[in-house]
């Protein structure tokens, strides 16, 4: 099934089961191919799944949460949303209550979860994978600004380690547009907009984006072009996703 293409995808997704015998269970899981994934849960433990969903399914794969920077961010996360009770970051949250459907309950928690630090400074995603299942976030528990909602299916995407661009070797295209100094390759970091020429230290414009007592930063305006920018964005860039950002640009304003 085609979707959104998420280039060094790392997901924690919901699983809820549709077998009248186990209807309403869930599980949560950590993958870096959601199409692959739900296929070995619902095949059986023999073709990869977890042992708790082998033999139980028919699941589907409701919600996922992607955007983290890495695996061991996407598996911290994993675990506290098993887990809450024995999470310290989630001591707030209220056990199940006796009335309360384990989907819901999932819900609840990770509401609170994309509230709290460090999670709730990361630029994730929540995409709601069957449409069917969605939930409105209650109004006093929304995630934060800058994590969007989205809905349908994803595809996720590996992309090769960046190779230095030639034309970046000249000192002068070389030089932290904030600083002046020289910026070696692995502290380059560049807008996402292509047709702009920032360029300059992580730690520059770090600092340029911070704000009050913030030890990293959110977002922030681009200080060459002025656009709008994640922080969490342009580091998944310097790492070498977004490779097909002037594919995409070159057809649009």
């Amino acid at each position: 099934m085609s979707g959104d293409v998420i280039e060094n995808f790392y997901g924690v997704y919901l699983l809820y089961c549709t077998n009248p015998k186990y209807k309403g269970r869930t599980y949560i899981g950590y993958t870096v191919n959601p199409n692959r994934r739900i296929k070995q849960h619902n095949k059986g433990k023999s073709a990869g799944g977890a042992w708790r969903t082998s033999k139980r399914g028919p699941w589907e794969m409701v919600l996922i949460i992607h955007g983290f920077p890495n695996d061991i961010s996407a598996l911290r996360f994993e675990w506290a949303w098993q887990h809450p009770q024995r999470s310290r970051r989630l001591r707030h949250v209220s056990p199940k209550k006796s009335t309360e459907r384990v989907y819901d309950f999932c819900l609840r928690v990770l509401s609170e979860m994309l509230r709290v630090g460090p999670w709730n400074r990361l630029p994730l995603t929540i995409r709601w994978l069957k449409q069917e299942y969605a939930r409105e976030f209650p109004a006093d528990r929304c995630p934060p600004l800058h994590m969007p909602l989205a809905y349908g299916p994803v595809e996720s995407k590996k992309v090769a380690a960046p190779q230095e661009d030639a034309d970046l070797n000249d000192m002068t295209l070389s030089m932290c547009s904030l600083c002046y100094d020289a910026v070696p390759l692995s502290q380059r970091m560049t807008c996402l907009n292509t047709k702009c020429l920032l360029l300059v230290h992580v730690i520059c414009l770090a600092r340029c984006f911070l704000q009050g007592e913030e030890m990293i930063p959110v977002e922030g305006d681009c200080p060459s072009c002025g656009v709008r920018i994640l922080w969490g964005d342009l580091v998944r860039k310097m790492k070498g996703c977004y490779s097909n950002l002037h594919e995409e640009q070159d057809g649009s304003d």
